[in-house]
């Protein structure tokens, strides 16, 4: 493989110079000085913290060795984009939140740097994955959606024996690694390479399929033995107030984010307000920023403490020059009569109201549930990922489609047993 990706994709140079990594790539003789000072805990509560239970203290041993092909072996037997989580994961409240280091008032384990060490070495030597079993299935199995819970469910069962079929509506798979994680964190060809990885097992992809009512789930059952449903939530909720339907410089965030890494002509206004103080505000704030913005504000409707984003999220932002207004409620958009373009978002403070320059607005104030997963009833429904817990890590949604992978395994061998 060496690397290649087989799904067109056309990087943008600009974008990525523009979003360097947010958290660089260990050396050799750094990856090793970190992995020593591992104390290899017996009962490994990082282990316990990760969603996918990758063997931390085992992985990280193998670096120490130099064994990095065995490390990365390691990772991915758990957890099949273990390159991506390496970078995305939230790992100061996960495996890292959870070392024994802290307990002595030293510095965690850099877990998620040395997990990303050991599988850049992986794609490096163009290793490929192997199969956990040779015996060849006769079940067929589809996986509607290509985000991380399905790709770990069909990568599951493909490595079990399974003919495995995965249908996506967009032209690309990868789902948020691909389109809604921030540039800076993971970028399209790092996405794509692990989808090359599972599509060497084997695995069928189908682009551009949709599948929107009864009479096409109907059709799916009457060709495959089971489906797992790993569509994540809808689009993100609309703001209801005057002026933001039907104004080109109203984006929600996760659309804003998916343009700037897929399209080569995004341009962002001088003062661009995002709604909402989760973490996809974040990332389009911070991302607005590295676009050219000469002002970004984060406005929410609660305070500081209430804000879901995580606190290290928040810190990064604050770093990127983001500013927040707390404790406001936007009440209006206010446009140009002559352009139509916006100038200004009308906020609401303890009853006074008060007005931001604008001339770009991202809405990232949560996302709607998908009614699909309603419909879906019977022995041959399966789901994992955000349609099912409601919008959690990319590890959460791994962790998940895995599970799902290994209960339609199961399923089968009971039927015959």
């Amino acid at each position: 493989m060496g690397g290649s990706v087989p799904f067109a994709f056309q990087d943008n140079a600009e974008v990525a110079r523009r979003f360097p990594d947010l958290h660089p790539a260990f050396d050799s003789n750094q990856a090793l000085t970190e992995a020593n000072r591992c104390l290899n805990c017996f009962d490994a509560p990082c282990a316990a913290a990760c969603p996918t239970h990758i063997d931390v203290p085992r992985f990280i041993k193998k670096i120490s060795t130099q064994n990095l092909m065995g490390s990365a072996l390691t990772i991915l037997d758990a957890n099949i984009l273990g390159a991506s989580c390496s970078r995305v994961c939230p790992v100061d409240v996960l495996c890292e939140g959870a070392c024994v280091m802290l307990r002595y008032n030293k510095q965690p384990i850099a877990i998620g740097r040395l997990q990303r060490h050991a599988m850049d070495h992986f794609w490096q030597r163009g290793a490929r994955l192997p199969k956990k079993s040779t015996r060849k299935r006769s079940q067929k199995i589809v996986c509607i959606g290509a985000g991380p819970a399905s790709l770990a469910c069909a990568a599951e069962l493909a490595q079990e024996g399974f003919s495995v079929t995965v249908i996506e509506q967009r032209a690309l798979p990868g789902g948020l690694n691909t389109y809604g994680v921030a540039e800076y964190k993971l970028r399209p060809p790092d996405s794509l390479r692990e989808v090359a990885m599972i599509a060497e097992l084997g695995v069928e992809f189908r682009f551009g399929v949709s599948i929107q009512d009864e009479s096409d789930l109907a059709a799916l059952e009457q060709e495959y033995d089971a489906i797992f449903i790993g569509i994540g939530l809808g689009a993100t909720q609309k703001l209801r107030i005057p002026g933001a339907e039907h104004n080109v410089n109203v984006i929600d965030a996760l659309e804003f984010i998916a343009r700037y890494k897929t399209a080569s002509n995004l341009t962002v206004g001088n003062n661009v307000v995002v709604v909402g103080a989760g973490n996809t505000a974040i990332d389009a704030a911070n991302a607005a920023r590295r676009l050219g913005a000469a002002h970004v504000t984060i406005v929410y409707r609660r305070t500081e403490s209430d804000m879901p984003a995580f606190g290290f999220e928040y810190e990064h932002a604050k770093q990127e020059g983001v500013g927040f207004e707390w404790l406001a409620q936007p009440v209006a958009i206010h446009a140009d009569p002559a352009s139509g373009r916006i100038v200004s978002l009308e906020c609401s403070r303890m009853g006074s109201n008060f007005q931001l320059p604008c001339d770009m607005l991202i809405p990232a104030i949560g996302q709607t549930p998908l009614s699909l997963l309603e419909r879906c009833h019977g022995p041959k429904y399966y789901s994992g990922g955000d349609c099912t817990n409601g919008g959690r890590e990319v590890v959460d949604a791994v962790a998940d489609g895995k599970r799902a992978g290994v209960a339609i395994a199961k399923s089968f061998e009971a039927a015959y047993a």
